[in-house]
């Protein structure tokens, strides 16, 4: 991308080092109480990093000042997280940044990249759609307590064992099994291969695998449960919790939703927070149930490398 500077002219550019601190409080997230967490983490990851891989930040000029910013952080597998600039940005401006982010994934070659936004920011998804972004899902983030525990119908004696302990090819195996039929985001599920699914959950968990378990009944792997620890808020994330479709509809959802609690209160923690598809209707209903309680909404969109623009 060529860029030419006039004092008057506006344009989008790398971000020099020297601004990358200005620019990065150009960001939406910075300034959002509910992104400011993810940011954080998100920065510290870019703690070492070579200063190549800050070439997906992005900033906007006018009159040799900078007006915006977008980031494209780049994540592992080729795909990338997408940081939107402050919705006070001028639509030319931000309409310049999301050109030359989408420019810098298309020459990078990222599988799929990919950001959130309120379903109440109308605007915003207007805005990604015009660039050529794609709606993936629609998410509810839900709240339970750990006290309390699901009613069960007689026994159901579920054994869990490290998912570490499993070999590579057993963990991606049981991986297709739990998301075979999968109501959670299935638009996602079938953009990206199951080697790419287990990446990205090790990218969101920092203490990964330690509170990753495959579960087993009758001596059968019938699922998996993932756990991980979000300090910063002193809960814990229930990353996925699955079984595969053979195992569904017996009860062990309810059991195995039970010993994910237990497993959270043993450690000190109150609450266990997640995410669950809009239409994963059978899933909402469980977690209702167990009293969890939705507290934000969030709407996945993405540019992936198989659409046309």
């Amino acid at each position: 991308m060529t860029h030419q500077h006039h004092s008057t002219s506006l344009f989008a550019a790398p971000c020099p080092p020297a601004q990358r601190r200005e620019a990065l409080v150009q960001l939406s997230a910075a300034h959002d109480p509910e992104c400011q967490a993810a940011l954080s983490t998100a920065l510290k990851t870019m703690l070492n990093a070579p200063e190549a891989d800050w070439d997906g930040l992005w900033v906007s000029y006018k009159a040799g000042q900078i007006t915006g910013a977008v980031w494209v952080q780049r994540l592992p597998m080729n795909m990338a997280q997408l940081w939107l600039p402050l919705p006070s940005v001028e639509a030319e401006h931000v309409d310049a940044l999301l050109r030359a982010a989408y420019q810098w994934v298309t020459t990078h070659n990222i599988r799929l990249c990919h950001v959130e936004v309120s379903p109440q920011s109308h605007q915003t998804e207007a805005l990604l759609l015009a660039h050529g972004m794609q709606p993936l899902a629609h998410l509810e983030y839900l709240t339970g307590r750990c006290d309390l525990r699901l009613a069960l119908n007689g026994s159901t004696p579920l054994s869990l064992q490290p998912f570490s302990l499993l070999s590579n090819v057993e963990q991606l195996a049981l991986l297709a099994a739990v998301g075979q039929d999968s109501l959670d985001s299935s638009t996602l599920r079938d953009l990206l291969s199951v080697e790419e699914l287990l990446v990205g959950f090790y990218q969101q968990d920092p203490q990964a695998p330690r509170h990753w378990y495959a579960i087993r009944y009758q001596q059968v792997l019938v699922g998996v449960l993932l756990l991980a620890p979000r300090e910063a808020l002193g809960r814990w994330e229930l990353l996925l919790m699955g079984l595969a479709p053979k195992w569904r509809g017996r009860g062990l959802g309810r059991a195995l939703l039970n010993q994910a609690l237990q497993l959270a209160q043993h450690a000190g923690i109150e609450e266990v927070m997640l995410a669950v598809d809009k239409l994963n209707l059978p899933a909402k209903q469980l977690y209702k149930q167990a009293g969890f309680k939705c507290y934000a909404q969030q709407r996945l969109f993405a540019w992936t490398s198989n659409q046309g623009r």
